[in-house]
């Protein structure tokens, strides 16, 4: 039997999905589990739209490449099994801990990428923090700069391969965590669970054709992307 905690978070990974317009795109099995796969969804913008900060052929390799390959090995993993099937994305996430690593690493991969394309834009499409973001993040972390500067260090320390998150955790209050691999936040298995409402991503796919081995310079360029619009809607989402 499902606990409230866990029907919470499943709920609150339903809602980020839907919230960034992906979730059917991302799981076409919720309207036909039998017969149709999970699939890749477009970038929101052109491959080329955030240079010079993430390039176009990183953009290509990464979405094209390696978004598109947890795609597939997680419909490889669910294959055959008519219970995980019948499972949405969410379920897959939430739950992860109860699944095979190949769910649970293919399952993370696909939410995590599908989250992460939607928290950047091209220059003239990005927007401001909100006024209650702005005061979210002075009151956890002393000012919007100090965020920063904690977030890039806790992406740099981030051992091998994995995400740096600011999350809502489960008293309301704003966190900056990490995970290893393709875990995230809402997983069951996670250290610190919240909310994510932005992340980035410190996989070496994710920066080494421009920045090779210089994650932290990556990191502090990566703000240049950002679209705090969607990060303050999602902010004011995850509050409820």
């Amino acid at each position: 039997m499902m606990t409230r905690r866990q029907a919470t978070a499943t709920l609150l990974a339903s809602a980020a999905m839907a919230r960034l317009g992906w979730a059917g795109a991302a799981h076409a099995q919720d309207a036909d589990a039998a017969s149709a796969p999970f699939s890749l969804p477009d970038l929101p913008y052109a491959a080329d739209a955030l240079a010079p900060v993430i390039d176009a052929e990183t953009m290509e390799l990464h979405h094209g490449k390696h978004h598109q390959a947890y795609v597939d090995n997680l419909n490889k993993a669910v294959e055959g099994d008519e219970a995980l099937q019948s499972l949405t994305l969410s379920d897959l996430i939430t739950n992860a801990g109860t699944h095979p690593p190949a769910v649970r690493n293919n399952a993370g991969g696909h939410w995590n990428h599908s989250f992460f394309w939607n928290l950047m834009a091209p220059e003239d499409q990005r927007g401001e923090p909100s006024a209650e973001l702005i005061q979210a993040l002075e009151t956890a972390f002393g000012s919007v700069e100090d965020f920063r500067t904690g977030f890039e260090e806790a992406g740099a320390a981030r051992f091998g391969s994995g995400w740096v998150w600011l999350i809502v955790d489960e008293a309301g209050q704003l966190q900056i965590t990490t995970t290893p691999n393709q875990d995230n936040p809402l997983m069951d298995v996670a250290e610190v669970r919240g909310t994510p409402i932005l992340g980035n991503d410190v996989w070496e796919h994710a920066y080494y054709l421009t920045y090779r081995n210089r994650r932290p310079e990556y990191l502090g360029a990566w703000w240049d992307v950002v679209d705090w619009a969607a990060v303050s809607r999602n902010y004011a989402n995850a509050l409820g």
